[in-house]
């Protein structure tokens, strides 16, 4: 499982026209699951993210948690971040989870997160999404399970 979180003053998500999910101030979540990606791997992520210390303090370092602070989450599904452009130069997906598994793993990510208190705003698995937010920072980390 990877997990590109992105600190965000704001962030919305945007399908055909209409705003499917939106926050405040919290993290952005670009959410990638491979076919080896257990409920194990799901609940580690979750728990990292939850406390993850990525907000500054009075002292203006980094101190605090998404949890601290009462940030919210916007969870993106993004099975490209499996994708393997090693060889020629369109990337090859293999990687990354079939369709169904990968679904049910990111729903259970998203409930996993909601069950230890924070709010979760996401897309619409599958389908093409606009993703805009402003980049507090900007703080980019890459997170990944079993590594």
């Amino acid at each position: 499982m990877k997990v590109v979180v992105q600190r965000s003053k704001r962030a919305k998500v945007i399908i055909e026209g209409e705003t499917v999910g939106a926050i405040d101030f919290g993290l952005v979540l670009l959410v990638g699951l491979t076919h080896e990606d257990t409920e194990e791997d799901v609940r580690w992520m979750a728990n990292k993210i939850a406390n993850l210390r990525i907000f500054e303090d009075e002292s203006g370092k980094m101190n605090h948690s998404v949890t601290d602070i009462g940030g919210q989450l916007l969870s993106v599904s993004q099975f490209t971040l499996y994708g393997d452009s090693r060889k020629g130069n369109r990337p090859n997906f293999m990687a990354a989870a079939r369709p169904e598994q990968a679904e049910e793993l990111y729903d259970k990510f998203n409930d996993a997160l909601r069950g230890l208190g924070l709010i979760v705003e996401t897309g619409r698995f599958g389908a093409m999404m606009d993703v805009e937010l402003v980049n507090s920072g900007p703080v980019t980390l890459i997170l990944q399970s079993g590594a």
